[in-house]
């Protein structure tokens, strides 16, 4: 597998975490919530690599990082819901 691709399934790793760990945190039970949580969570992806295009030395702003982001921080609040809001 190609360090790039591993790299977008990393990221999306990890945001499906920080998304999980988030709605249990706040113990998320409505939908509106776990929207608040994904629009933060894409907010959050896109200034990581906003401040690593910017302030850090050698690294660069990448859509593609971003967009495994946001379908990571998508697929967290999915599960969530899936599991944990009442229907």
């Amino acid at each position: 597998m190609d360090i790039i691709y591993f790299d977008k399934w990393v990221h999306f790793g990890i945001f499906l975490s920080l998304t999980f760990i988030a709605c249990w945190a706040f113990n998320v039970a409505t939908r509106k919530t776990l929207l608040f949580i994904f629009i933060g969570a894409a907010f959050y992806g896109i200034l990581v690599e906003l401040v690593q295009d910017q302030f850090i030395a050698n690294r660069s702003l990448d859509l593609g990082d971003w967009a495994a982001d946001v379908t990571g921080s998508f697929a967290g609040v999915w599960i969530w819901n899936l599991r944990y809001i009442k229907k």
